[in-house]
């Protein structure tokens, strides 16, 4: 019987800082804010299975993580909500760069199984996550197709997708949260390039951060200067800030032919309006919605 505790002697084949405490935050969620949750996953959690003391660290405090929690929780709702509306529409293909410890097969198998489900990303990290998955019996349906490239990096994750039987003919949706801070501005062209070379009816979901001068609260500049401070100190700096318009005119340059900008105001309207606990998304990350 495999052990059902994760194994921390690799670095390399471990998921990364930002990796783990995008899982944590969403746990915490669940954990310690009060209902509706605007997403529940503690599989990640599960997955990385840390010790006792995981809430007691300076990057899990419940009170100044609120509104990067509460970020993190609503950009994966809003592309959940994307994928079952698309999936409405006969998009069956659905693409995650970078997931990380996304959990989406593992908690939405009756949405998830309808689709082929492609997660492309570093790996050593997708080999333990896998691993992870199988030790904790969540298993490995055929709906499911891991894709290991550094896509960050490399421009063949599009010939990895097409090794996983990846139906290039038929659109999908392709989602990228967390991915363009870390990327140079002409690494970001280049995936937007390459994603709108998919077929026709493709929808291309990303985050982005804007610059500090075009986020008007205090304390969400205040919050994006300490997460870029702590992301350079991970080794994982910041490379890339963009006002909407840049980031749409790059798209629309790519090759994209409907492009839309999803405000922070307009998330926190869409999933935090009738609450009473004062949890909101901390401004300073947007979304590109890309359609080609």
């Amino acid at each position: 019987m495999s052990d059902p505790t994760p194994s921390r002697q690799d670095s390399a084949a471990q998921p990364d800082s930002t990796a783990e405490r995008t899982a944590l935050w969403r746990a915490m969620h669940v954990l310690v804010d009060p209902l509706p949750h605007v997403l529940e996953d503690e599989i990640g959690l599960q997955l990385i299975a840390p010790d006792a003391t995981w809430r007691d660290r300076p990057d899990m405090d419940a009170e100044g993580t609120k509104g990067i929690r509460a970020g993190i929780v609503a950009r994966a709702r809003l592309i959940e909500d994307l994928i079952a509306e698309q999936a409405e529409r006969g998009v069956h293909q659905y693409v995650l760069l970078g997931p990380g410890l996304d959990s989406f097969a593992q908690r939405r198998p009756e949405l998830a199984s309808k689709l082929t489900v492609f997660e492309v990303d570093r790996p050593g990290p997708q080999a333990w996550k896998r691993q992870r998955l199988q030790d904790l019996g969540f298993g490995l349906p055929d709906w499911l197709r891991f894709v290991p490239d550094d896509f960050e990096t490399s421009g063949s994750w599009k010939q990895g997708l097409q090794a996983a039987d990846f139906a290039t003919h038929q659109p999908a949706v392709v989602a990228s949260t967390g991915v363009t801070m870390y990327l140079s501005r002409e690494a970001n062209a280049a995936m937007l390039a390459q994603i709108a070379s998919l077929a026709p009816g493709t929808t291309l979901a990303a985050t982005f951060l804007l610059p500090a001068e075009l986020i008007d609260d205090p304390q969400s500049r205040s919050t994006l200067r300490t997460s870029q401070s702590g992301a350079k100190t991970s080794g994982t700096p910041f490379v890339s800030f963009f006002a909407p318009d840049d980031l749409m005119a790059m798209a629309r340059e790519a090759g994209f032919h409907h492009v839309e900008h999803i405000s922070g105001p307009q998330i926190t309207l869409r999933y935090f309006a009738n609450r009473t606990d004062g949890l909101r998304p901390a401004r300073g990350e947007e979304f590109l919605i890309a359609t080609t």
